[in-house]
Parts: C-alpha cells; sequence; structure tokens
C-alpha cells in the first residue's frame, strides 16, 4: 500500500486502474494506492479464519448500534476514523488492568484499595472480589472511577487474619472484561 502526497496527476482520484491497481481517498483526504484484491471462487477457510470472519460479523453488528454514542463520536472526531471504526476496534480491545494498590489496605472496614484500569475507549465497571484461600468470597462490590484512570473500592468489613486475595474485574463499553488477582 502506498500513500500519496502532494502529487497533481493523483489527486482527486479514485478507482481501479485495470485488474492490478485501486485507488482510495480516505477521511482525511488521503490518496491510498494498493493492490486489487483477488478473490477465488473455490477458496477453503481455515477454523481459525471462520473464527475470525465470526467475530468481525459480531463486532459490526455492535458497532453498527454503537457508531451514535457520544463517547465514539468524540473519539473519532479529528482522526481519519469514523464512530463505526472507533465501536469496532472496541470490540476487539479487552480493558488493561494495571495496577492494584493494596498499600492502604490491612483488612479492616473503611479501606481503600485502588486500581488504576484502561481501555481504548472507556472503562465502564470496575468489580472487586475478596476471597480467602479456599475461594470463599469474604467481600464484594463495585469501585468508583476517581478519575480517567484511577478507581477505589472502600471495603465495607472486617477480613481478619485470614490470606485473603483480591481479584479485581474491568469491562468495557463493549462487554469486555479483563480480570487480575493479586494475594496482599
Amino acid at each position: 500500500m502506498a500513500k500519496v502526497r502532494n502529487n497533481l496527476a493523483m489527486r482527486g482520484l479514485s478507482g481501479s486502474l485495470g485488474e492490478q491497481v485501486v485507488i482510495k481517498i480516505d477521511k482525511a483526504g488521503r490518496t491510498i494506492v494498493c493492490n486489487k484484491p483477488k478473490f477465488y471462487k473455490n477458496r477453503e477457510w481455515t477454523p481459525a479464519q471462520q473464527a475470525q470472519h465470526l467475530a468481525f460479523r459480531e463486532a459490526r453488528a455492535y458497532a453498527k448500534n454503537a457508531k451514535a454514542q457520544e463517547v465514539y463520536v468524540r473519539r473519532a472526531e479529528g482522526t481519519p476514523l469514523n464512530p463505526f471504526n472507533v465501536a469496532m476496534a472496541d470490540w476487539f480491545h479487552a480493558p488493561e488492568i494495571r495496577e492494584i494498590d493494596l498499600a492502604a489496605w490491612t483488612g479492616g472496614i473503611g479501606q481503600p484499595i485502588r486500581i488504576r484500569a484502561m481501555d481504548d475507549v472507556q472503562v465502564t465497571q470496575v468489580t472487586v472480589v475478596i476471597s480467602d484461600e479456599e475461594g470463599t468470597v469474604l467481600e464484594e462490590g463495585t469501585a468508583v472511577e476517581d478519575d480517567g484512570l484511577w478507581w477505589t473500592y472502600v471495603t465495607s468489613s472486617t477480613i481478619g487474619e485470614s490470606r485473603a486475595k483480591v481479584t479485581v474485574s474491568a469491562r468495557d463499553l463493549p462487554g469486555n472484561v479483563a480480570q487480575v488477582t493479586k494475594p496482599p
């Protein structure tokens, strides 16, 4: 794929040249020249390719309904992407939990657990589950967003002397979930 800049002969040109070259103009006004795709009639798709086709169909269905959401419209402004493209990309990208800060938590009531969670568009929910060594849930709840990256969960019970583990889940707009477990 070639990108054409400041070429008077190519400016405003789009379409195909014979059976070899396709010329198109993107949202930013850039002229892109690439080989014409070849489609073989008897092509057989591998299971991995079929799974990717299904994933794209699901992403397209999500993006078709989500493209009007303000967050996608804002994210697309000033870029070569449109809100549909941003929503499609968001469907494929799960949030990330970058850090779980347990420094202020000793197992008592009213102590904060801070979580740094990120997504390419928006993290919508962060939940915290505190459980013992056997996996019995001692406490669970939803964290509150502090700013764009940090979320805070305030404990509501005393955990005691047990070796509790903290499991954090972050969810984004399409419903992708990331989960990290950390011992204190």
